[in-house]
């Protein structure tokens, strides 16, 4: 039955952690425990550590660890399946953010699957649609230009701070509406939510969001403006306004997905870049294949996961999974699937394209996906416009994070002044 989002309430869905909690139906057989956002061999190397799942794993098996037990889906087709099929794999009570039972929300719309998802996609589709993300296109080259020219003549820079957070987080917070100045605290915050080692961090991260995006939204709805925060707090769908509880879970989503993937995404990229000098070249030598080379950085560098849970009794690979379990599709793992992408972690722009899974496929995908690809397409000709030689700087050591979304934590670079 489809949920009511002004009024929500905690789903009843079970949540089972540790080797303690594995349901009775799961075949022993199939449970492991990887390690995957948390274990040292992941951590080490995140994406080479996701490739080679395929190899140590069966392609559907029961993972166990202490944040919470599910599912893992491998394989390209079967990600494919669960994502476009939400009536077997609800979004429902699906994401792991902490959130008071007394003053529920959903977020929205990732939480909320169809017929009433639609709805609320129709508010904010226009402004990241690819017409709509084209009309950024000259004010997000000239913010990486200006960042660039805050540390082109020191010959060095901590990417991560100096250009790629700043670049899309600033862009971000322009189409949101929100303050610049807030920048680094609205980071702070997402990193605990989405890094944190404990729940009891995530609480207090996820307490500074909620209090913040109620007063924002207050404001906005004194003094609308043209931000997506403004957007949301007027809007009307079928001549109904939504109500405080669908606003703020609009807002609070949005909020979180649009601080922490694009700059992980591009940490990634500039890392690899850095160790394959030769690579940028070919880039610079390749403009008019410039939308390849971002789809084909896009799968090799993916850094999310997606998870649901199970609406009704399901077979797939006689795997029999019961209502009420979690699955993760495991998204860099699924573009990595050998069968689809042939040597995958070969990084090949002439690679023929298939459907990449960086944002997931399905009435859930990432809204935010063609401004994403805009981001990247525009970081990476200005950066080698004019730093079209770098490296990692010597003896700097590359650490991961454990986390949902996967990126090295700094990534110092050097050049030639």
């Amino acid at each position: 039955m489809p949920i009511d989002a002004a009024h929500p309430v905690p789903p009843v869905f079970p949540r089972f952690a540790g080797p303690d909690q594995i349901p009775p139906h799961v075949p022993k057989e199939l449970v492991r425990s990887v390690g995957l956002t948390t274990g040292p061999e992941f951590l080490a190397s995140p994406h080479d550590f996701m490739a080679k799942l395929h190899e140590t794993q069966p392609p559907i098996f029961y993972d166990v660890n202490p944040y919470g037990n599910a599912w893992l889906f491998l394989k390209h087709e079967d990600a494919l399946f669960a994502l476009r099929h939400w009536e077997y794999f609800s979004n429902e009570g699906a994401t792991p953010f902490p959130r008071d039972p007394n003053d529920y929300f959903y977020f929205i719309p990732i939480e909320i699957d169809p017929p009433h998802h639609r709805k609320y996609r129709n508010i904010v589709d226009p402004l990241f649609s690819p017409k709509g993300v084209l009309k950024l296109e000259s004010l997000i080259r000239q913010r990486a230009s200006d960042l660039i020219d805050g540390f082109i003549d020191k010959g060095e820079c901590e990417f991560t701070t100096a250009f790629g957070r700043p670049l899309p987080v600033s862009v971000f917070l322009d189409i949101m509406g929100l303050p610049q100045d807030m920048r680094d605290t609205f980071v702070s915050w997402a990193i605990d939510l989405l890094h944190a080692p404990d729940r009891a961090t995530m609480g207090r991260a996820m307490q500074n969001i909620v209090a913040y995006i109620k007063q924002a939204i207050a404001e906005k709805k004194a003094h609308p403006d043209e931000g997506v925060v403004s957007r949301i707090a007027h809007a009307a769908p079928d001549g109904q306004p939504l109500s405080d509880k669908e606003v703020f879970g609009f807002v609070v989503f949005l909020f979180i997905g649009g601080l922490d993937t694009v700059f992980a995404t591009l940490n990634n990229m500039w890392l690899w870049l850095a160790q394959n000098p030769e690579r940028c070249k070919e880039i610079i030598d390749r403009p008019d294949d410039i939308d390849k080379v971002v789809e084909e950085l896009l799968r090799r560098w993916s850094v999310t996961f997606s998870g649901r849970v199970i609406a009704q009794d399901i077979e797939m690979r006689g795997v029999k999974m019961k209502k009420g379990d979690r699955i993760t599709c495991v998204l860099p793992a699924c573009n990595f699937d050998p069968e689809v992408f042939p040597n995958p972690l070969e990084v090949d722009f002439d690679r023929p394209r298939k459907t990449i899974m960086a944002f997931t496929v399905g009435v859930h995908s990432c809204m935010g996906a063609h401004l994403a690809r805009l981001e990247v397409k525009i970081a990476l000709q200005e950066w080698l416009k004019r730093i079209p030689e770098f490296s990692v700087k010597p003896g700097a050591p590359i650490i991961y994070r454990p986390g949902g979304v996967v990126g090295p934590e700094y990534v110092p670079l050097v050049w030639k002044k």
